[in-house]
């Protein structure tokens, strides 16, 4: 089995997890979130981290898709330095710029593509859910004014 985890500044990860829930409450224990509280440090972070993977029992049998706030950030660069520390990184997969759409599917899809298929798919419906919401107002609704 796979296992999530949502990496951010902040408590963005934390935010994205219980909205998850709402979508996929039955998946949620296979879900892990972190971030960087506002006046910690990295070495905070990865005391935190480390204890986390601890807990949850995560050792070189589970797979880890890591999904971040931040490609290049602090808070993915010390989960990702903590995951290479215990020997697990080289068999994460790892994605940065993370929304709903993408924490969704990733969670629903993780365990039923090989991993080539789930790297696009997740990387494509990233992409597609970022876009510009257009409202048609008609003129009409300007006559009742």
């Amino acid at each position: 089995m796979k296992q999530l985890i949502l990496v951010s500044h902040g408590s963005f990860a934390e935010g994205l997890k219980t909205s998850l829930a709402m979508f996929a409450g039955d998946k949620i224990d296979q879900v892990t979130a972190v971030g960087l509280k506002d006046g910690a440090n990295v070495d905070d972070l990865a005391t935190e981290f480390s204890k986390i993977l601890e807990e949850n029992n995560i050792d070189s049998e589970t797979e880890l898709i890591v999904l971040a706030d931040i490609i290049g950030g602090s808070p993915l660069t010390t989960v990702c330095n903590v995951l290479e520390e215990r020997g697990l990184l080289a068999s994460s997969i790892v994605f940065g710029g993370m929304n709903l759409p993408m924490a969704l599917n990733a969670l629903v899809m993780k365990d039923m593509l090989p991993n080539d298929e789930f790297i696009t798919m997740i990387l494509t419906e990233a992409k597609n859910a970022v876009q510009e919401f257009k409202t048609d107002i008609s003129d009409e609704e300007d006559d009742d004014i």
